[in-house]
């Protein structure tokens, strides 16, 4: 079952945003509640199920949604509340909504829980913020993505890879070893197909910025 969780980063309108299969719930976590006003302007309304946080950063939004208040003093994100709830209302796929963009601390926090309950869970998560799209690379959960040449693709180490293959871009690699943090696999491009990603050892994530029309 997919849900989408809008969190409270970037969000813009376009062709891959458009494709999206749409969800069999919605979970808005606190100031992300701003998205939905959008994904109905731009054809893409769906009805918010649940909306999560301790209500800090949702001034002036308005959203005719059931509230789970929490406390502003509390152990998780907004986001990470709104996640738990998508799964525990059986979510097995995760897209998250405005996920790049906004605070760097939470943007980064939210990257690097997408990738945990990728390698833990063996969860399928996609966070995006329409013109920015990211997928959790782990040993147990190789990727093959249908992006459109010219795309700019990066894999960022966050921890030391072993074993990287990559496919279906300018300057592939097969077994290749990569350290934490490394620029190696910084801006690769997307030459059309299929783009495979496959580790050995590690965690890591896979940026793509698509060429988006003008």
């Amino acid at each position: 079952m997919i849900a989408w969780i809008l969190v409270g980063g970037r969000l813009v309108d376009s062709p891959l945003l458009q494709a999206l299969p749409r969800p069999a719930l919605v979970v808005a976590a606190d100031g992300g509640a701003r998205h939905a006003a959008l994904l109905t302007m731009w054809g893409l309304s769906t009805p918010v199920d649940a909306w999560v946080g301790d209500f800090d950063s949702s001034a002036g939004v308005f959203l005719d949604a059931p509230r789970e208040v929490h406390p502003a003093a509390k152990d998780e994100t907004d986001a990470e509340l709104a996640i738990r709830v998508a799964r525990e209302r059986g979510a097995t796929e995760l897209v998250l909504l405005g996920a790049f963009g906004g605070r760097f601390d939470h943007a980064l926090a939210l990257a690097l829980l997408a990738v945990r309950l990728t390698e833990r869970d063996g969860q399928r998560v996609t966070l995006t913020s329409g013109d920015e799209w990211g997928w959790p690379l782990t040993p147990a959960s190789p990727l093959s993505l249908a992006v459109a040449p010219g795309a700019t693709l990066s894999v960022l180490a966050v921890s030391d890879l072993r074993g990287l293959s990559l496919s279906g871009v300018r300057w592939p690699l097969a077994n290749a070893d990569i350290p934490l943090g490394s620029g190696w696999t910084v801006s690769n491009e997307v030459q059309g197909g299929p783009v495979t990603a496959s580790l050995r050892g590690g965690r890591a994530l896979v940026t793509v910025l698509p060429t988006l029309p003008d």
